[in-house]
């Protein structure tokens, strides 16, 4: 007697864009023996956090353009012309002006990206492909079964289902630590309509990062106005009821972030990079360590010598330090916003003629290149990453869109916004009366302790730690493990262990280790238990708790590289 086989079932847990490019991967995949559920906590796939009205108000813009977004099904300028009439006139958009090249608001990206989302689901069922999609459905706790190698999904509505895999697509994730709890205190700028009031007082606004710029527009337009003058200059105005109200960015780095410019190759990708086969051979001639010097050197530097002769000559004895020591002098020398506009007049230029800043499109290609295989390096290279590389990546590749930058100029320019570097041991105090206390070290070595009535943390995404992994009973279960790195050279390990034990863990054979955040991840993003064994039916592409081993990650370009991995492991053995 002939029995039919059983499909597959294949649960994504969250439908924003990294569950929509996990589905596209499986829609596309030429088979059809799986069945998929996409459970998604709220009412609309594919916008996710930043795109939807949790992330976004109308003021707020992408900070990439049509021509930068990877492929889904149609582009942004095709979809354009099929997008409801009220939407394209709510954000004066005409079909046939739209421009690839330029950023669009946030909330009709979120649109578009639903629409592709739909498209796909129309795919799907024409491939034969069986799709459930649960709305406003959160899932509570994920459960493995170790015996039937199968995964229990539970949501709050109390509904268990069971899968033979589970992508967890969850996105971003600000935990609630004061908010609420202490009055003027905001974790997050999100949801943004939370800041659209009048404050008639100084708000306190911790980081400089993209983040902070959505708080900025949001405040700024709930307290006065933008106008341009006759010479197409923008200006900003107070309102009469907020004359006291202004916005003091606190930067640990005391700088802004770099202005978007155009971009030679707009997927960071580039021919020359390091192969898997090369990353392999480097990796079992230096003790299974990925070297960030070597990855730098090949990475990085290397591409320089066909593409921009005078550039490689200049750096090309640099070390790590030595380049971002040379990168940052002028950036340490002028104001921030005198360079900003500095910048922005370059950006102009390169958008104008279609030229990139390439040294800074190569260290966005660089930072993208190294996300991935960065579990394979050593705790000292680590180390050196967070502390000397990473605050100079994270200025430049925000690519801050134009309009922003604008803005911020003219808010400076009318006193409303300034910056303060306030160095890596700023603290902040949440007051029992509302507001916090700002302490740090200013420019001129003098300690300052500053009062303010609302505070908004805008440091962007945290990287969470083990322990706030929301579904607990992997963590009951020991079926997750907290990320970490061995240290190359025990000497190395031991000083750092003697200096700060609570990082360093030191094992039965004498190796340390550094704790770094969220849980541990092979290849191709499955989870790995406390025995240091991957679970073939468990995958996570939720940044917040990868970050340890997945140090940058690049929005869409990072959704579409993760989930053609994991579809393709899914699949490999069908």
């Amino acid at each position: 007697m002939e029995t039919k086989s059983t499909k597959k079932r294949i649960a994504i847990v969250g439908g924003g864009p990294s569950g929509l490019f996990v589905y596209k991967r499986l829609v596309e995949s030429g088979s059809n023996d799986f069945e998929i559920t996409v459970l998604e906590r709220k009412a609309q796939l594919g916008s996710g956090m930043p795109y939807s009205s949790e992330g976004s108000n109308t003021e707020h813009i992408t900070n990439v353009s049509d021509n930068e977004v990877p492929q889904i099904v149609s582009t942004m300028s095709e979809w354009i012309y099929t997008a409801p009439a009220q939407l394209l006139q709510k954000f004066n958009i005409k079909p046939d002006q739209f421009n690839e090249y330029k950023v669009v608001p946030r909330l009709l990206f979120g649109s578009y990206l639903a629409a592709q989302f739909e498209i796909l689901l129309e795919a799907g069922k024409k491939a034969g492909i069986t799709t459930t999609v649960h709305f406003e459905s959160t899932v509570s706790d994920i459960n493995y079964d170790f015996k039937n190698e199968t995964v229990r999904v539970e949501t709050l509505n109390s509904n268990h289902q069971e899968f033979d895999y589970v992508i967890i697509c969850t996105g971003h994730n600000w935990p609630i630590r004061y908010e609420g709890k202490v009055q003027g205190y905001y974790d997050a700028p999100y949801p943004p309509q939370k800041l659209a009031k009048h404050f008639d007082h100084p708000i306190a606004i911790k980081g400089s990062s993209l983040t902070a710029i959505d708080a900025i527009r949001t405040l700024a337009r709930n307290n006065g106005s933008f106008s341009k003058d006759s010479e197409e200059n923008l200006n900003f105005k107070l309102n009469p009821e907020s004359s006291n109200f202004k916005m003091i960015m606190h930067s640990r780095s005391g700088m802004l972030p770099a202005v978007r410019f155009h971009l030679e190759d707009s997927h960071l990708s580039n021919d020359s990079l390091l192969t898997k086969e090369e990353i392999d051979l480097h990796r079992n001639n230096n003790d299974g360590f990925l070297s960030l010097d070597f990855i730098f050197e090949k990475d990085f530097k290397e591409i320089f010598r066909e593409k921009d002769p005078e550039f490689y000559q200049r750096i090309k004895d640099f070390s790590i330090e030595d380049f971002v020591a040379d990168m940052m002098e002028l950036r340490e020398r002028l104001d921030p916003f005198q360079l900003l506009k500095a910048e922005y007049v370059q950006a102009e230029k390169s958008i104008k003629r279609q030229e990139s800043i390439y040294w800074k499109e190569m260290l966005a290609v660089l930072s993208f290149a190294m996300n991935h295989p960065a579990k394979y390096f050593s705790a000292e290279d680590m180390q050196r990453l967070q502390k000397v590389l990473m605050p100079l990546i994270s200025i430049v590749i925000a690519f801050v869109p134009q309009k922003s930058c604008e803005e911020l100029l003219a808010l400076h320019q009318a006193g409303v916004l300034d910056l303060v570097s306030v160095g890596d041991d700023s603290t902040v105090e949440p007051q029992n009366g509302g507001g916090v206390l700002y302490n740090f070290t200013d420019n001129d070595k003098n300690e300052q302790s500053v009062f303010y009535k609302t505070f908004v943390d805008c440091v962007g995404q945290p990287h969470l730690s083990y322990h706030d992994f929301p579904f607990k009973s992997l963590l009951t279960q020991k079926a997750i493990s907290p990320a970490r790195l061995k240290f190359k050279s025990k000497e190395s390990g031991l000083n750092a262990y003697i200096k700060n034990s609570e990082a360093i863990q030191k094992d039965e054979n004498g190796d340390y280790f550094l704790n770094v955040s969220g849980i541990a991840i092979n290849d191709n993003f499955q989870i790995m238990d406390q025995y240091g064994a991957f679970n073939k039916n468990v995958y996570i592409m939720a940044v917040p708790y990868i970050g340890g081993l997945n140090p940058d990650y690049s929005g869409l370009d990072f959704c579409e590289a993760a989930s053609l991995r994991i579809v393709k492991d899914i699949l490999k053995d069908w």
